[in-house]
């Protein structure tokens, strides 16, 4: 078990707020996980970062039971990757005596990374994780033990798979609040994947989802998508990030239709739905694939609140020179509170945080590591 010193070393500026919520906020980095807790307006960060030297490449917040419970997907250069837990808004963590996520013998795979933690909509003790290899694994004790979704792992298409510029990594994991036989994965580079049956069979969802690296750009799978989020009012409506594309689907994945138009690029990595208000999602435009930095190397989140038809840019805060933070796939995260909190980090090692829907943002920290992913949740 490891854990470290409060200190306030960053402050927003904010004077405490009656009735603001409190909030627990997750920063994985290439160097270790920081955790920051806003108490009123006015936020305080651990001294040091947990799981020093490690990477931290994905983070859960489980708020389900009365006591939350952190989930952090650690990835030491000496040890490997393991998955860890907290039951004191992360003062101290648990391994596991015996590897969390391990590939069965059989298999002839090893874990790489593992790259999402997904606490499942509908079922109070289950949790997924996303791993390298591309593999989904289920735990039904929070995340203390996890087993291998074999038919995923055995489908007729894997041989096909070829991993992204990041690896083949299965990065993203949407659970049917309505229906915990519905499960939606995306994997990179092999694209969309979906369950309605509790994992014992799967089928590519990509139609409409273009693949312009491929010759054929419309193939069944292949797609690099980068991220999908859930809409907060309506399940089957999906919102989709990919290598070259911005989708919504309205039938939970069937079909994909482009709603990239009003974007400065259609490039990124990030996507996030509004947690209270259905048709409003978010994106952080990259501009190219051969140049990895803000759209107009400029820093803005973009938010539709129509689902797609129109997008309009969010900067208030946000530094207005040329600006070369790249947001990564699970680096922008909103912590379900309403109005929203917004939250992204990016590889210049800086965080900003919204407190108003993306209204309007503020510096939290900077000279972090490379951040790899944001998580954040309401606590009090």
């Amino acid at each position: 078990m490891v854990g470290c010193r409060l200190a306030r070393v960053w402050d927003d500026g904010v004077s405490e707020v009656a009735g603001m919520t409190d909030v627990l906020l997750t920063v994985g980095t290439r160097k270790g996980l920081f955790i920051g807790r806003r108490r009123g307006g006015a936020w305080e960060f651990d001294e040091t970062p947990y799981f020093n030297a490690q990477a931290v490449y994905s983070v859960a917040i489980d708020t389900r039971g009365e006591t939350p419970r952190l989930l952090a997907g650690a990835d030491s250069a000496h040890w490997g990757p393991s998955v860890f837990h907290s039951d004191d808004l992360g003062r101290t963590w648990t391994e596991p005596s015996r590897p969390a996520v391990k590939f069965p013998q059989d298999t002839g795979a090893s874990l790489e990374r593992v790259w999402q933690l997904h606490p499942a909509a509908a079922e109070p003790d289950v949790v997924y994780a996303g791993t390298e290899p591309a593999a989904l694994y289920r735990s039904e004790d929070r995340g203390e033990s996890f087993e291998l979704v074999r038919p995923l792992w055995e489908h007729p298409t894997r041989s096909q798979w070829a991993p992204g510029g990041g690896g083949e990594g299965l990065h993203t994991v949407i659970t049917d609040p309505r229906d915990a036989r519905a499960v939606t994965i995306a994997v990179s580079a092999a694209g969309v994947f979906r369950t309605q049956d509790g994992g014992q069979s799967w089928r590519p969802s990509n139609a409409g989802v273009s693949a312009v690296f491929l010759p054929d750009p419309n193939p069944e799978f292949g797609q690099c998508v980068h991220k999908i989020a859930q809409d907060a009012a309506t399940p089957d409506r999906l919102y989709l990030q990919n290598h070259w594309g911005v989708y919504r689907s309205d039938d939970g994945g069937a079909r994909w239709n482009d709603i990239g138009e009003g974007l400065p690029s259609t490039f990124g990595f990030a996507a996030v739905a509004h947690p209270h208000r259905g048709d409003t999602a978010y994106v952080f435009p990259i501009n190219a694939d051969a140049d990895r930095v803000p759209a107009d190397r400029r820093c803005r989140v973009f938010r539709t609140a129509d689902a797609g038809k129109s997008w309009e840019p969010l900067s208030a805060g946000l530094p207005q020179e040329d600006h070369y933070g790249t947001v990564l796939r699970d680096a922008m995260c909103t912590d379900g509170a309403d109005p929203a909190g917004l939250y992204f980090g990016n590889r210049n090692g800086e965080v900003y945080a919204s407190a108003d829907d993306g209204d309007s943002w503020r510096a939290l920290a900077s000279h972090l590591p490379d951040v790899l992913c944001v998580r954040a949740a309401v606590i009090g």
